[in-house]
């Protein structure tokens, strides 16, 4: 079986302060394209929504646009930019840097089934 769905026509939208998240689900894979513009910060956007201290999603991303600081848990912090193919545990805090909106596409598939959505 072949399935094939295009990004432009996301299967859902989920829009949260300064962002948006469009997610396309076939079987076996969720894709999903994060939107996030200047000025977005997870703990101030999405945290509230999540109902965590910090992000508890797993990210498996490639970014697209845009630059993006990560801090973990721990402390330890990088930034990615545009090219950057990158794995990213539970556990982390991110905000936009600079001027330009950040758009990153996520292969994990927990970022399209569980990000932004409130905790049951």
């Amino acid at each position: 079986m072949i399935e094939i769905k295009a990004v432009e026509k996301p299967d859902e939208r989920r829009d949260f302060p300064r962002g948006h998240l469009e997610a396309v689900h076939l079987t076996g894979l969720d894709f999903a394209v994060g939107t996030f513009e200047p000025g977005w910060r997870w703990t101030e956007s999405v945290g509230p929504i999540a109902g965590t201290k910090s992000c508890e999603v797993h990210h498996n991303g490639y970014c697209v646009q845009g630059r993006m600081r990560v801090r973990m848990d721990d402390g330890a912090e990088q930034e990615v930019g545009p090219g950057d193919v990158f794995v990213l545990p539970p556990g982390h805090d991110a905000w936009v840097v600079g001027d330009e909106p950040c758009v990153v596409y996520d292969f994990a598939g927990q970022m399209a089934t569980d990000y932004a959505k409130a905790k049951e």
